[in-house]
């Protein structure tokens, strides 16, 4: 695993018909663990969403998750995260203010000591990346379900 993994790109701009699924600004693990609960329940009870398999789902709440606490741990606040879908995929953005930081995967280290989750979420994504905007680091995938079950926004999410 090489530090290009996360290569600094800029990230994809939503196409016309992308919708914001919801905002968070997680400051505590508590927090983002809640903030997972709200997506997937969104995602899996119709309130947000879509007929999107079960595994598009998880990579999704996997990729979330991981990006966000990634921030948590490396990152300054404040900490946002937003999930738009487009016509078959879904967008990923975290940013926090530590734009002197990239992301870096654990290279080297024994999975059972953790660290793993960039690594995971450049594994499961269709394309991420980093980039800066402003005064914020912003990481960012994409995460694919069948075309035609794009969600509605996530009730209830925290804008931005």
């Amino acid at each position: 695993m090489s530090e290009a993994l996360w290569g600094q790109r800029p990230r994809p701009t939503p196409g016309p018909d992308a919708i914001a699924v919801g905002r968070w600004e997680p400051t505590t693990p508590a927090e983002l663990t809640a903030h997972r609960r709200q997506l997937s329940a969104a995602l899996q009870d119709g309130s947000g969403a879509t007929d999107a398999d079960e595994v598009a789902v998880e990579r999704l709440l996997l990729a979330f998750e991981e990006l966000a606490s990634n921030a948590l741990r490396h990152g300054r606040e404040p900490i946002r995260v937003t999930v738009t879908a487009g016509r078959d995929e879904w967008l990923l953005e975290v940013s926090d203010a530590a734009t002197d930081q990239p992301p870096t995967p654990a290279v080297g280290r024994d999975a059972a000591e953790g660290g793993l989750g960039l690594y995971l979420v450049a594994r499961l994504s269709a394309a991420h990346g980093w980039d800066v905007q402003g005064d914020h680091k912003v990481a960012w995938c994409r995460a694919q379900y069948s075309p035609g079950q794009a969600p509605r926004a996530v009730a209830g999410s925290r804008s931005a």
